[in-house]
């Protein structure tokens, strides 16, 4: 069996929170509906929304994928019950590369992060 890929990406909430404050039309571009809806629930949802940011980051930094859509990528739930679904060239890079990715998400006030893990086969 071949070594997993790992990815790992940070990103400042308050950094999110500033540029998606100037393009408020970004929020779309990066996140799906329940992507939002899930974050915007919370209690300070740019920790949130900054963690997916970074796990989709991950992702593809694992896939080595260069050039894609945020939308490919979707971040479900949270805590432990957080998840991925792919979509589009995501998904096909996972599919050529034979592996299933899973992630793993953190933040504090000042930073969110997150790691990606792609492996043969399906995890256990």
């Amino acid at each position: 069996m071949k070594a997993p890929l790992i990815g790992i990406d940070l990103l400042e909430p308050d950094r999110l929170r500033e540029r998606l404050g100037r393009n408020p039309a970004l929020r779309a571009e990066l996140f799906l509906p329940d992507e939002l809806a899930y974050s915007d629930a919370q209690h300070d949802p740019y920790k949130h929304l900054a963690a997916r940011l970074s796990a989709k980051e991950a992702v593809v930094k694992a896939l080595g994928i260069d050039g894609w859509d945020p939308l490919d990528i979707e971040v479900t739930g949270g805590g432990e019950a957080a998840g991925l679904l792919l979509h589009g060239v995501v998904l096909t890079r996972a599919e050529e590369l034979g592996v299933e990715v899973t992630i793993s998400m953190s933040h504090l006030d000042s930073m969110a992060a997150a790691v990606a893990m792609a492996r043969q086969g399906k995890p256990k």
